[in-house]
């Protein structure tokens, strides 16, 4: 491998907003804000929208973000047929 061409790879806290989790792992991502870990130390931390602690997939919740069938908003948009029939 060549030296000198890769990132500084250091621990960093990311803070899932939704849960208020924090996550203490390695990773290239810089942060100007910090945090103080439980061990005391200061890590710098990056704040997040969804983690493995607020994803429905890792939750087992489940959002339903679509309460219409397909067909009923197919119809809703461009109308049905005059005569009520398919093609």
């Amino acid at each position: 491998m060549r030296k000198d061409i890769h990132p500084p790879y250091h621990p960093v806290v990311f803070r899932d907003l939704t849960t208020d989790t924090a996550f203490l792992t390695r990773s290239t991502v810089t942060s100007e804000r910090t945090t103080t870990w439980t061990d005391g130390r200061t890590y710098p931390v990056v704040d997040v929208d969804v983690s493995s602690a607020s994803h429905p997939f890792w939750t087992g919740r489940t959002r339903v973000l679509d309460t219409e069938g397909r067909v009923e908003q197919f119809r809703r948009r461009y109308g049905q047929r005059p005569d009520g029939g398919a093609r």
